[in-house]
């Protein structure tokens, strides 16, 4: 999903709805719900404290890339499809690398709507070090062992692919895009939900597991049929957006762009 189909929104907003583009916001939020779980994150825990705890990235064209807090600038933003206000905060991701690289814009920023549940549970794990990658002896009846603190943590914690069948609720992923279209400010939300319960019903995956591998079926179906082709590394936003807008409807699961 990211970097993914946020870049080809990018990709489409700055190729059919601006003239010239402000600010591109990756903005991620959601009303998923996993019972029986105080704490259960719907991916890898690994990537998730490798994203949530690393300093996050922002790109400005008179400043270029730099650094900031964890979990800085806050902003309360209202999603879509019944989600509604959900608090986002920065949070390091691909996107603000790679979108800057093809597509002109002043800033671009990357916010997750994680929830103060959610943070500070992070920022425990993080406090009391088992956060860390590298191997700590640990007292067994037998004598010691060497473990990764994470590896512990992603051990007590359910695996996020079977959580389906507890989960209830919506994920949307999208891109905020403002700018100037015709002389006049113009600011839009391109975005994608996908619902829990119809991908359960659908193909017996969680929402999360089924809109990050999705996209990646479209992007090898686009280069098998060399309608995306090119030479070196590109990301998304280097490739004509609409052909992998339409196969996300042809494949059942439609965007949407909400003027804001």
């Amino acid at each position: 999903m990211e970097p993914g189909l946020a870049d080809v929104f990018a990709r489409y907003a700055a190729d059919e709805l601006f003239d010239e583009i402000e600010e591109i916001g990756i903005r991620d939020g959601g009303n998923l719900t996993v019972e029986g779980y105080e704490f259960a994150p719907s991916f890898s825990i690994w990537t998730t404290i490798e994203e949530c705890l690393n300093p996050p990235l922002i790109y400005e064209k008179d400043r270029g890339w730099y650094t900031t807090e964890p979990f800085s600038e806050p902003e309360v933003f209202d999603f879509p499809d019944g989600i509604g206000p959900v608090e986002c905060v920065n949070v390091e991701h691909e996107e603000v690398v790679l979108v800057p690289r093809w597509i002109p814009a002043r800033r671009v920023t990357f916010k997750y709507g994680l929830g103060e549940e959610f943070i500070g549970a992070l920022k425990t794990l993080h406090a009391i070090g088992v956060d860390r990658t590298d191997p700590v002896e640990v007292r067994t009846g037998d004598g010691t062992v060497e473990v990764s603190p994470r590896d512990v943590v992603a051990a007590v914690l359910p695996d996020p692919a079977g959580l389906g069948e507890r989960m209830h609720g919506k994920t949307c992923a999208g891109t905020w895009v403002k700018g100037v279209k015709d002389g006049r400010p113009r600011e839009v939300y391109l975005y994608h939900v996908v619902d829990n319960q119809w991908t359960m019903r659908e193909y017996g995956s969680q929402a999360v597991v089924w809109q990050t591998a999705v996209n990646p079926v479209i992007a090898l179906e686009l280069l098998a049929e060399g309608v995306w082709k090119g030479t070196g590394v590109l990301g998304p936003e280097a490739f004509e957006p609409r052909p992998f807008l339409d196969l996300l409807v042809a494949y059942g699961s439609p965007w949407g762009m909400r003027e804001q």
